[in-house]
């Protein structure tokens, strides 16, 4: 694509068209081209508008025009559905988290976010840190007598992944997280992991053994299959919820003897998320995981650029439902015709709907067969 200057609106209508088409587009060129279009689209707009006066609200509607972004695409980067609509309304300011992940995720300048208004300050990560220590006591991961930063001390030194999180972290992470949380959790999940005795295996074939994984989800009794079958992989499967000030469905990590982790959070309670997060992090741990890059998070609300990201979604789309089987299936398939493409793949008719409604983004369609309420009653003791 050939990048000109804007002369013209038909020169400025092209370029909103060219920039909304690239967005959330993986390649680094495309990226480039995004970030270049978007610079010249502003420089273009302070030229022929007056914006000192625009509200954050105008500014983020603003850019959901220009991408087509939905409220519902807000709720990762601003929170609650009525918290988006408070701010969309003017009724509330963005915070200082929320300009972040706002800036960071969808590229809305900072100043325009910031308006002249006075904005709330951002909960303080002592507050969300009290949280998550609390919830770990309860989970029984804390010594009776430790506090956050001597158990995040006590992981970092048993856990080297811990201590790469700052920098190995991608772009598949909430902006608003509080890192002393997202720690911690990773910390739990890695000293969970260690408890595990596991031998180093090489998965020869990953496409078969994710197959192999996804039609798991068939069986009454999957959730008695699924870890055992991960351990014959060489691979560790840790359940642990979210903590206060994180925004994760899973990560795929290194133990410290290099064994993989899959760590899945459950914090959306239904069949189909189930089965995708568990078999993007297996795509992850087959493909993306190094001494280089030992943890991945994966808070798979926000959208991402990232080229290991578009790479794992379509390996875990693949391995549940090869594109031979769902080609068929479109907007205005039946019912019948989606439990059939679930059947001729192997896999649980959640995993077909969930697809066609995310495709599609149709939330109402097929609403009961999605298995929501299933996995933590199956997963988690009572």
């Amino acid at each position: 694509m050939t990048i000109r200057p804007i002369r013209t609106d038909e020169d400025y209508q092209s370029a909103l068209k060219r920039a909304a088409a690239l967005f959330g587009q993986g390649s680094q060129k495309d990226r480039d081209d995004l970030e270049v279009l978007q610079a010249l689209i502003e420089r273009w707009e302070r030229s022929k508008h007056s914006f000192e006066a625009a509200t954050p609200a105008q500014a983020i509607k603003f850019r959901m025009a220009q991408v087509g972004l939905s409220q519902r695409d807000l709720i990762p980067y601003i929170g609650s559905k009525s918290r988006v609509s408070e701010i969309l309304n003017g009724q509330r300011q963005p915070t200082v988290d929320q300009i972040r992940a706002l800036h960071q995720h969808l590229g809305i300048p900072v100043a325009s976010l910031i308006g002249a208004f006075k904005h709330e300050p951002a909960a303080g990560p002592s507050s969300t840190s009290i949280a998550a220590e609390g919830k770990l006591r309860r989970l029984g991961v804390m010594k009776p007598k430790e506090n956050l930063t001597g158990f995040l001390s006590r992981s970092k030194a048993s856990t080297p992944a811990v201590a790469m999180l700052r920098k190995t972290r991608t772009e598949r992470t909430n902006a608003k997280t509080d890192m002393a949380a997202l720690e911690a959790w990773c910390g739990a999940a890695l000293v969970q992991a260690e408890k595990v005795a596991i031998k180093k295996t090489k998965i020869n074939d990953p496409k078969k053994s994710a197959r192999q994984l996804a039609q798991l989800s068939k069986l009454p009794d999957w959730y008695n299959q699924i870890a055992a079958a991960l351990h014959r992989m060489g691979v560790i499967l840790v359940i642990l919820e979210r903590l206060p000030g994180t925004f994760l469905d899973g990560a795929a990590m290194c133990r410290s003897d290099g064994i993989p982790v899959i760590a899945l959070t459950l914090r959306h309670d239904r069949l189909d998320n189930f089965w995708f997060t568990l078999l993007h992090e297996f795509a992850h741990v087959v493909c993306h995981l190094s001494s280089d890059r030992q943890v991945i998070l994966d808070d798979l609300d926000v959208a991402s650029s990232e080229g290991i990201e578009a790479e794992a979604d379509s390996f875990a789309r693949n391995a549940l439902i090869p594109a031979a089987i769902w080609k068929p299936i479109d907007e205005d398939s039946s019912t019948e015709e989606v439990m059939e493409a679930a059947n001729k793949a192997g896999v649980h008719p959640a995993i077909a709907a969930g697809r066609w409604r995310f495709e599609h983004s149709d939330y109402r369609r097929f609403s009961k067969l999605i298995g929501r309420g299933e996995v933590r009653a199956a997963l988690i003791p009572a």
